[in-house]
């Protein structure tokens, strides 16, 4: 790998612990601002919460051909739970906020904004077949309504519960998609010293359609913008042959809305296998990150994506290796001393 570099996790443990479900960023996006103010050349929020910080380039910037915008996008938000309704016994039922999965979710604990902690249950209800049907809801250990009322109310949003543990070789903890994106994001914005103009923007609202990167991208126009997102790890035998943990940082071909140029591609895995860092392919038929409104910004935007792989991912244990970590700083701090020409 180019560099021998060991990340020092205490930071990602700040981020991860931090409530930001989508639309609710601002205390992770104060977190990172404090943790960068004395590294960056300009910081702003914009209209929707993205947190845009920059670096100016050592190019000369009298000589506009060669000087270029390079833009990095890491989402802040989290996925999260919405309360809908309060019952007369307190109970707080939910809509889920992004990609949750409501049958995971009994005996879960979460919390909201205030640090107000919950346990979620489900009705005792079942079908014919004798399988669950009841809806879920928070029990905040109160009684009735008018004590709920007095913490929480419609519209407040949780966030799953989560302890942060670091092992030799692990990270586990909630939120990982995508704080370790935005961590990466920080440590290559820290120990930029490149001829480019360098934005590293955290967006907000990717859970819920990628949002906050498409009026950031609009208000940027970069030439290049490169995505640090989370990606799902495969490690069942069946399954090998996909992304996964410990195999090196994901390099972006295909998801449900971008196909990425066979150029940039080319480029990011060159650049790779020249440093020596591990790196693996991803391909995926569902969903997507930031990089899909990102390219089809303006006349459009040449847009590459890397990936951590992580298990269990939008549960309050997820869990990624410290080696693929790695491995998506030092390409990622590659690819922005040396872009393309486009």
């Amino acid at each position: 790998m180019a560099e021998n570099m060991t990340l020092d996790y205490k930071f990602l443990k700040e981020l991860t612990e931090s409530f930001g479900p989508s639309g609710n960023e601002k205390q992770v996006a104060a977190l990172i601002r404090a943790y960068a103010e004395n590294f960056v050349d300009s910081s702003e929020t914009d209209t929707l919460g993205n947190l845009i910080l920059s670096k100016n380039g050592a190019g000369n910037k009298d000589q506009a051909a060669g000087k270029k915008k390079i833009m990095i996008a890491a989402h802040m938000d989290e996925v999260g739970l919405i309360v809908t309704y309060i019952d007369r016994h307190g109970y707080l039922y939910f809509s889920p906020v992004g990609g949750i999965k409501e049958a995971e979710l009994p005996g879960r604990r979460v919390m909201f904004g205030s640090g107000l902690k919950g346990v979620v249950a489900r009705e005792r209800k079942k079908n014919e077949q004798g399988k669950p049907m009841g809806k879920c809801f928070i029990d905040i250990g109160v009684n009735g309504e008018e004590k709920a009322r007095e913490k929480v109310k419609e519209g407040d949003m949780a966030v799953l519960s989560g302890e942060f543990v670091e092992t030799e070789s692990h990270i586990i903890a909630k939120a990982l998609d995508n704080r370790v994106g935005c961590f990466i994001a920080l440590q290559v914005l820290k120990n930029y010293q490149g001829e480019h103009d360098l934005y590293v923007v955290f967006t907000v609202q990717e859970e819920v359609g990628a949002r906050g990167a498409k009026t950031a991208a609009f208000e940027i126009e970069p030439d290049l913008a490169l995505i640090i997102d989370t990606t799902i790890s495969y490690d069942t035998p069946k399954e090998e042959y996909r992304t996964a943990a410990n195999k090196g940082v994901a390099i972006k071909a295909m998801d449900r809305t971008i196909i990425v140029s066979p150029k940039i591609k080319q480029w990011m895995t060159d650049t790779a296998q020249r440093h020596g860092i591990p790196y693996q392919c991803e391909v995926i038929s569902a969903g997507g990150t930031d990089s899909g409104p990102v390219h089809l910004t303006k006349g459009g935007i040449a847009t590459g994506g890397l990936a951590v792989p992580v298990r269990y991912l939008h549960t309050a244990s997820e869990v990624a290796a410290k080696a693929d970590i790695e491995a998506a700083y030092a390409l990622l701090s590659e690819l922005v001393k040396n872009p393309p020409e486009i």
